[in-house]
């Protein structure tokens, strides 16, 4: 009765925000920049650019999706700049982003400059709409005109990180700029970071059998400028790096467009024919398809002490959204919008390529934030390349279990090569004898939970759109599967019974996160295990998967608090898994004060987990919005409105850059991705969260006296609202 009461409050207060569809308002500069630190991002399909006026200058990167070098470097397509005879001046000057069309326009008084990338193909755009009959020269510079050492400090850009071989190298770029052809690309070796990890972690028997992005991968650039002619070559330093740039001009424009086709693959690689590329078809189909993104779901407030996290919001989603269609994800650290490293951080004068932990490295704890807030934004389309990158990387995960421990499942590794193995640095070293499955990492062993999160994200999208997930079903079961399996080994190691006295998996040696270490039943470990496995047997029926969910052992609970574990033996990191029951896990939340529970896999009270944020000495000495902290997320999801928007008013706050959603690197890169989505995911838990049989629950930590309209997504439908 009461649900059904609950049902028609709830549409009663359901409202229409907009008779017509949602603009979002552009976002405007009205001065030049000083450097790429201070640049605007742009993108569609899989490509993302940085886009800023310099002394006059249009330069942009171009990064797509997927160009991984040999040392597993995830590699900038290059800079690109247009200088006209008589330059760009701060007389009229703009640079918008207008966000419906996911352009940017560049106009001042005498010039006007339109870039966008389609997204329907990696093609980028530079539109001359207003010349001012000026001449106008159009660069592409290339750092990597020759092979460049990468220095131990440099390294980190890169899968070797310490590990770094001798003689270690980026190699060179190829470059045919002739008349009005320019191509560019860069071929991958045979041998790479790849064979060396095989080797370093006892897996060359078996080499055949893994899957190698990375070996002779080409990734290649071509771009069309009818009008412009090859003049020559010159050579200079941006930043901190020398670099070559290939010159070609055209005389007294008035209007002009320039297209660069972005391709990689290990096969012949097909681009567009010249005469079939349409830069107005190009712009009409893009603005579409921004226009139809912002109707999936937006933020709107006139609350001036929310206006901040509001605009940033939509900036931030307007960043994932240029990645929509990759075939690999959005990196956490800085995605396709990193800069010039020494505007991040001095002492790192390297080249445009370089980031913080790795390009092909996936970080799964810091990563999985990025995804989680594809769900309420109704951005299911996107969270493909997330999902798929974890299956290609499946059969590598089994291959493993089964070399190291001879049983079922699949090993995922919380540091992993996109070939699906731990980083070779991050691994560490192995004496004879030693268990070669396991990482020798102070911060990483035991760790394999993290890839329950994406296995609980399809299942979720499944609930929330329909996604067909059948293809991911061996990736869940196999996941699964490794921790039954494989605590059942470790236990009947140490003694004759591979269960506890009540028939529980024995989970230790396990690590609650990265924190705490040789944990015996860590809360984050048991609370991803009973409801990934709850929700794959609502989903399959497989009886298997229900018996696994009865051996899981219950939360530890003392003093009226969530336990990190039951015991551990050191704490190594800043994360606080106690509160992971409450998110990424839903166990608790503030639709208990509404709920009656006892179906439900947690029976505990809302008071304990509110008891375990407010009271727990370790969780209080870890808060903070700092990069992937998400303490803003828990006070959002347990119903403490005054600590959920002193958080997401500090997690949402503009970024150090003049871009405000380009935050500072944290504990990663810039712009850090990690923060944005973490953000993200907290100020749509304050707005709409929902009971476990989907019942939406409006504004349970939004403060009352502000406004706000909303479209957002539960697992039952869009929920429109306004206040």
């Amino acid at each position: 009765m009461f649900r059904f009461i609950f049902s028609l409050l709830f549409l009663a207060n359901i409202t229409l925000c907009y008779a017509g569809d949602y603009v979002p308002a552009p976002y405007i500069w009205t001065s030049q920049s000083k450097n790429s630190s201070e640049s605007m991002p742009c993108g569609g399909h899989d490509i993302g650019m940085n886009v800023w006026v310099e002394n006059g200058d249009v330069l942009f990167y171009a990064s797509q999706s997927g160009w991984f070098d040999e040392n597993n470097t995830l590699l900038k397509a290059g800079r690109f700049r247009l200088r006209f005879s008589e330059p760009f001046s701060d007389d009229s000057f703009s640079q918008t982003l207008s966000l419906d069309e996911g352009c940017i326009y560049i106009k001042d008084k005498s010039h006007a400059v339109k870039i966008w990338a389609d997204t329907t193909e990696p093609v980028i755009y530079a539109e001359i709409i207003k010349g001012g009959n000026n001449d106008v020269c159009f660069s592409f510079e290339c750092w990597r005109f020759k092979d460049r050492p990468l220095t131990k400090d440099a390294c980190q850009q890169s899968s070797w990180k310490w590990n770094i071989p001798k003689d270690c190298m980026t190699f060179a770029d190829s470059v045919i700029a002739d008349k009005d052809r320019l191509a560019f690309y860069h071929q991958n070796r045979k041998e790479t970071v790849y064979d060396f990890t095989i080797s370093k972690e006892g897996l060359d028997s078996v080499k055949q059998q893994i899957y190698n992005p990375i070996g002779d991968l080409r990734m290649e650039g071509r771009v069309y400028a009818k009008g412009f002619k090859f003049i020559e070559a010159t050579y200079d330093i941006y930043a901190s790096t020398h670099y070559k740039a290939y010159n070609f001009v055209a005389k007294k424009v008035k209007k002009a467009t320039i297209s660069i086709e972005l391709r990689y693959g290990k096969n012949n690689l097909e681009f567009s024919n010249p005469s079939n590329i349409n830069s107005k078809k190009s712009s009409e189909i893009s603005r579409r398809w921004w226009h139809s993104y912002w109707q999936r779901s937006w933020i709107t407030t006139t609350e001036p002490k929310a206006a901040e996290m509001v605009r940033n919001y939509e900036l931030f989603r307007y960043m994932l959204g240029c990645n929509a269609y990759g075939e690999w994800p959005s990196k956490f650290n800085g995605g396709l919008f990193t800069f010039d490293p020494v505007y991040e951080d001095e002492k790192t004068p390297f080249t445009p390529d370089y980031r913080r932990w790795g390009g092909g490295t996936m970080t799964a704890q810091n990563q999985r934030l990025v995804y989680w807030p594809m769900l309420k934004s109704g951005d299911f389309d996107m969270m493909a390349a997330q999902f798929d990158t974890y299956l290609r990387m499946l059969p590598t995960a089994i291959l493993r279990t089964k070399c190291y421990w001879q049983h079922r499942g699949a090993s995922f590794c919380e540091q992993i090569e996109n070939f699906g193995l731990p980083n070779p640095a991050e691994y560490g070293k192995h004496k004879p004898g030693e268990d070669m499955g396991n990482e020798r990492n102070a911060w990483l062993e035991y760790q394999w939970d993290t890839a329950l999160e994406f296995c609980q994200m399809i299942l979720e999208a499944h609930r929330y759109s329909g996604l067909d997930i059948k293809k991911y079903e061996p990736l869940i079961e196999n996941s699964l599967i490794f921790f039954d399996e494989h605590y059942r080994y470790l236990a009947k190691q140490r003694g004759v019974k591979d269960t506890d006295s009540d028939g529980h998996l024995i989970l230790y040696p396990s690590s609650a996160c990265e924190t705490y270490k040789m944990a015996y039943n860590p809360s984050s470990v048991i609370a991803a295990l009973k409801t990934v496995s709850k929700s794959y047997f609502g989903y399959s029926k497989d009886s298997a998967f229900h018996k696994l969910y009865l051996s899981i052992p219950d939360l530890p609970v003392a003093d009226n608090k969530i336990l990190p574990a039951v015991v551990w033996a050191r704490i190594q990191n800043v994360e606080t898994p106690q509160l992971y029951p409450v998110f990424p896990w839903r166990m608790f939340g503030a639709w208990q004060k509404r709920y009656d529970a006892s179906d439900d896999i947690n029976k505990l009270p809302l008071e304990i987990a509110q008891n375990t944020y407010l009271a727990d000495e370790h969780a209080l000495n870890m808060r903070s919005t700092k990069g992937w902290k998400q303490d803003n997320i828990w006070a959002a999801c347990l119903g403490l409105t005054d600590e959920a928007v002193r958080l997401n008013t500090e997690k949402f706050s503009s970024g150090p850059y003049r871009f405000p959603a380009f935050w500072d690197q944290g504990f990663d890169w810039s712009p850090d991705l990690n923060r944005g989505g973490a953000a993200m995911i907290g100020l749509q838990e304050m707005l709409l969260q929902e009971t476990p049989d989907g019942e939406p629950i409006l504004l349970p930590a939004w403060p009352k006296e502000w406004n706000v309209k909303f479209k957002l997504h539960s697992s039952k439908g869009a929920v429109e609202y306004s206040n």
